[in-house]
């Protein structure tokens, strides 16, 4: 299975680390952040990295190359940082088949493999790893709405009056019916392409997506002091 990656973003919220580079080069624990995606998805059998680039991009190929731990890498750009939809159109001509997704601002000690098998064993059009975060926090996020089987139902993107505490998290798996939807999605109120909606367009079009709760803890570094957080965690583990 194929591993998408998207490293685009400028990472305004993570200045001054983000002036002289991008996001996704700023170090946790003594190594980027892509670092710690690219080990984790290659830990999950990823065959190949699909790296989706844009600000400062010449700063990650540079450092990494055409290849990490002998998985290849290939690179696609977005030109404009337009929202997750269509950064994921980017790579729509590089994937053969179901992939995985991990934004590549996240870091994870979780049960990712989970959602890989789900994915294989339900055949489901994708599968979300999804977390309880405190109320307050949930309009940071995509916030989810399931049923009864574990289905989710609805996804609103970072609303102001959330009706769920369940959020998406940065790991995803999906079919290629997910580009189609991304065609079909458009500009939010934020001026943004989201990957949301395209969701919400496949669940529209009688798709199922599966939600499968986090076990174990990520850190969406957005913010200096998540980048700390994440630190702590990681250390906490090697002591």
């Amino acid at each position: 299975m194929e591993a998408v990656v998207l490293a685009a973003g400028k990472g305004t919220r993570l200045r001054p680390l983000t002036e002289d580079q991008p996001k996704g080069m700023v170090e946790v624990d003594d190594k980027p952040i892509l670092t710690h995606c690219f080990e984790q998805v290659v830990e999950l059998g990823a065959d190949e990295l699909i790296v989706v680039v844009g600000y400062m991009k010449e700063e990650i190929i540079d450092h990494y190359g055409d290849e990490f731990e002998g998985t290849p890498i290939t690179y696609a750009h977005q030109r404009e940082q337009l929202g997750l939809a269509h950064a994921l159109l980017t790579v729509e001509d590089n994937v053969d088949g179901d992939f995985m997704l991990m934004l590549g601002d996240n870091i994870f000690d979780a049960n990712l493999q989970d959602v890989i098998r789900r994915h294989q064993e339900d055949r489901a059009d994708a599968v979300f790893l999804t977390e309880k975060v405190p109320w307050e926090e949930a309009s940071r996020y995509g916030v989810c709405n399931t049923n009864a089987y574990g289905e989710i139902t609805e996804v609103v993107e970072k609303p102001d009056k959330p009706e769920s505490n369940l959020v998406m998290t940065g790991f995803y798996t999906f079919t290629p019916a997910i580009f189609h939807a991304c065609k079909l999605v458009q500009p939010s109120d934020r001026g943004e392409y989201e990957l949301s909606e395209a969701v919400d367009l496949l669940i529209r079009s009688g798709r199922t997506i599966d939600a499968l709760r986090l076990d174990g803890w990520r850190i969406d570094i957005g913010y200096p002091e998540d980048r700390k957080e994440a630190e702590r965690r990681l250390q906490e583990i090697l002591a």
